[in-house]
């Protein structure tokens, strides 16, 4: 596609969990928790107006589809701030700081006072049906290989509940999450190369990976915000892999030409959604399909000049006719039958055939079925007009979701700026130069430059380098080398691999300090103990925090043996295998190693099993 003559702009939102030691307007822990809950809330939320009497698109259609709410509520790990039962305590400072470390990193210009807005959001994700949120910093921008890419704007917000299920009326959500820090980096809608939106998404993140912000599953949220030059701005929420980011992109750009081409031939056709909904129960009273006989009620609707467009593929995989259903289910049904696909499910052509004379249309007119009880039914046709309607128009804002094919999904209309309140519960926070100046005079190292100057520094492997810089040890790795003389890679090791694999196997590794490492290490680099004993060592430092470090080793048979008695033991278990020596030769050196390095226990340094095992066999050749 030539995307310069399409018109493409596309723009990120990155929301970024921050690592604080608490909430965001609480006291309450950033942490998410797997108990049972102790208290269980239900509320229901409803839009408000803003000061002009306006209410937000997207908080109205959230309203109609008259959802209630669950909340479940933890003894340690949430209070009555997420329940909204209690005013906001005040700002987190330490949240705060973390975002003028990110703002500096971004060239941004930072605010003199943060204002605390209430963000309208009626999903259910938030107790008091609004979210806090605040401006930190605008005017950044960041240098790509395809150009400068303008970073709008850098807020501190919390984040939503998790959702947890959604049955009998209600959907439940944990509140675990509600309230924890968040970082939301918007840029411009400045890049026009599907690439560049992907390369643009790792420098962000490599930013952010830098400072103190937390890691895994869900804690960091990607939306890209996407338009052509006869579209419309569409917000895809959910890109959490950064490879399928051009893809979505091409694949939003791909639907958008064709809902305008279907637009195009609407217009031509002078096509109409009708206005009446009418019921079908006496032409299907007899049919054999399961889904139309267990539904209370069949009702349709007729899309005059519609005929052979609702069946248009719009993404790979995905109709027209998926979209006018996504709009459909968000009013409970599972899904609807347009003319374009039938006879299909049970649906014969000679009750598709009575449908049409029913409704009187012709060949280039379509109708959609929709079964269900009767409230349901009207209300989800309702939404296949207006979605049918839209079609009309082209291509509209919404708010989109992300699959994991490269596709999207409705979710909801894009908002407005109605949804945005002064928040009366917190003062403004001013942010002074003295603050700032020691952030911006102390800033972090960036992952790729951390990464590259450790392989040199301290001759590591690429592969050590990346896992420590992934894993955020390398502080740490750099912090054991400075006070230890010793080798750099099992150092790396510990940190980059084995200590995964000790958390892994049930050890809390959250119990081993700086100190404790420092201490194993320098047990290694005083010989006392071989580079196959820091692992095992480690181990009993976790459950013997309090002791010696020389104690440790000593009681847990780890220290080493003096070279004599290596030397022994290796001559004896050579000597008693001098047949294979003699028949292998040097082959033997790796059985010999094995069973050399299995009677050892680690006592002793590998090097220097591996000379005096060499040794021993020249001895018998």
């Amino acid at each position: 596609m030539d995307y310069e003559k399409l018109g493409l702009k596309m723009g990120l939102e990155i929301h970024q969990q921050l690592n604080s030691q608490h909430k965001l307007f609480c006291p309450c822990k950033t942490e998410l928790v797997d108990d049972d809950y102790a208290e269980l809330i239900q509320r229901r939320l409803r839009p408000t107006q803003s000061e002009l009497g306006e209410i937000d698109r997207a908080a109205l259609q959230e309203s109609l589809r008259g959802l209630n709410f669950k909340y479940e509520n933890f003894e340690t790990h949430t209070c009555l701030v997420e329940n909204d039962d209690e005013p906001p305590h005040s700002l987190n400072e330490e949240a705060l700081d973390i975002c003028i470390t990110i703002a500096c990193l971004m060239n941004m210009h930072i605010v003199d006072e943060f204002h605390t807005m209430r963000k309208q959001v009626i999903d259910g994700s938030n107790t008091g049906g609004f979210q806090r949120t605040g401006m930190v910093a605008t005017d950044g921008y960041l240098d790509t290989p395809y150009g400068r890419v303008v970073i709008e704007s850098l807020g501190l917000e919390e984040d939503a509940a998790r959702r947890v299920e959604t049955k009998d009326g209600f959907t439940e959500f944990r509140l675990d999450r509600l309230g924890i820090p968040l970082a939301e980096i918007t840029t411009d809608p400045s890049m026009h190369d599907p690439k560049q939106v992907r390369e643009v998404a790792y420098m962000l993140g490599q930013i952010l990976r830098s400072t103190n912000v937390k890691r895994g599953l869900g804690t960091i949220r990607q939306d890209l915000n996407i338009s052509i030059a006869k579209g419309a701005r569409v917000e895809i929420k959910g890109v959490q892999d950064l490879d399928l980011m051009s893809e979505i992109v091409e694949r939003e750009v791909q639907r958008q030409l064709v809902l305008i081409e279907i637009k195009e031939e609407l217009e031509k056709r002078n096509a109409e959604v009708l206005e009446e909904i009418h019921t079908l129960d006496e032409i299907f009273k007899d049919t054999e399909s399961k889904i139309l006989k267990s539904a209370q009620t069949i009702k349709a609707v007729v899309l005059k000049g519609f005929n052979g467009l609702i069946g248009r593929e719009v993404q790979p995989g995905r109709r027209f006719g998926t979209e006018i259903a996504s709009y459909a289910k968000k009013r409970g049904v599972s899904g609807i039958f347009h003319s374009d696909e039938l006879p299909a499910y049970g649906i014969t052509q000679e009750e598709v055939d009575k449908v049409a004379e029913f409704l009187k249309i012709d060949e280039n007119d379509a109708f959609i079925i929709v079964a269900h009880d009767e409230d349901i039914a009207v209300s989800a046709l309702e939404e296949v007009k207006r979605r049918a309607n839209l079609g009309l128009e082209g291509v509209v804002e919404e708010t989109r979701k992300a699959l994991d094919d490269g596709n999207t999904e409705y979710m909801r209309p894009l908002p407005t700026a109605n949804r945005m309140y002064l928040e009366t519960d917190i003062p403004l926070f001013k942010i002074k130069p003295e603050r700032i100046e020691p952030i911006a005079n102390n800033l972090p190292e960036l992952p790729d430059a951390k990464q590259e100057r450790i392989i040199k520094e301290y001759k590591l492997s690429e592969d050590l380098a990346t896992q420590l810089v992934k894993r955020q040890e390398a502080d740490t790795f750099e912090a054991i080398l400075l006070d230890v003389d010793v080798d750099a890679t099992p150092v790396a090791s510990l940190l980059a691999y084995d200590l995964r694999e000790i958390k892994r196997e049930g050890h809390d590794i959250n119990i081993l300090n700086l100190n404790h490492l420092k201490d194993i290490f320098k047990l290694l680099s005083a010989g006392k103990i071989a580079k196959d004993s820091v692992r095992k060592l480690t181990i009993e430092t976790i459950k013997t925090p309090d002791k010696d470090m020389g104690e440790i080793a000593e009681q847990n048979n780890l220290t080493m043996m003096s070279e004599e008695d290596v030397a022994k033991i290796i001559s004896d278990i050579v000597a008693q295998n001098e047949s294979m020596v003699k028949e292998r030769q040097m082959g033997a050196m790796g059985p010999l190693m094995g069973m050399c390095m299995k009677e050892l226990k680690g006592k002793a340094d590998g090097g220097l099993v591996n000379k005096l095992v060499r040794e021993e066999i020249q001895k018998l050749l």
